[in-house]
């Protein structure tokens, strides 16, 4: 026999009873491990399924803490501008008292100003006016010597007198 492969009977019967063992090894396989290897994946995929699950419920739950975040920053930026809108309200009525109350004082120092310069005015002009008298009493007592009649003392007297009025 000098064949390498040859389809005999007793070729035929092997293959047939090695058909017939993978077929009940198959079926004893599959009755042993089809149930746990189908629930295993069964698992399988329903802990994938969870776990997307998970992530599509967190995915939303960062959806709307997200939202909620940005509604938050809005609102504290609205804040902001409202806090620096009162602040720009409150410089400008401060700003404002102040100007109201150096315009206050300024009036005060200006009235005090006049007041004092009115004041130092009729000083001078009573001092003036005091001289005057003095040098005209001076010179009245000059000319009265010197004068022997009474007549003209008097008419300067006046004249001195009504000069001093005009001055004042």
């Amino acid at each position: 026999m000098d064949r390498v492969f040859g389809l005999d009977q007793q070729t035929l019967i092997s293959i047939a009873i090695q058909l017939f063992n993978v077929s009940i090894l198959a079926a004893a396989l599959s009755f042993l491990l089809y149930k746990p290897v189908r629930r295993f994946l069964q698992q399988r995929i329903d802990s994938i399924r969870a776990q997307v699950e998970r992530v599509q419920d967190d995915q939303a739950m960062a959806d709307k803490l997200r939202g909620y975040y940005e509604q938050e920053l809005d609102g504290i930026d609205q804040q902001r501008l409202q806090v620096l809108d009162e602040a720009h309200r409150l410089a400008a009525e401060k700003r404002e008292l102040m100007l109201a109350e150096a315009k206050k004082e300024a009036a005060a120092i200006r009235a005090k100003a006049h007041a004092d310069i009115e004041a130092e005015r009729e000083r001078v002009s009573e001092e003036i006016r005091l001289h005057i008298i003095e040098v005209a009493t001076a010179m009245a007592g000059k000319f009265v010597e010197n004068s022997i009649d009474e007549q003209s003392h008097i008419r300067l007297f006046n004249e001195t007198l009504a000069d001093l009025e005009d001055m004042v």
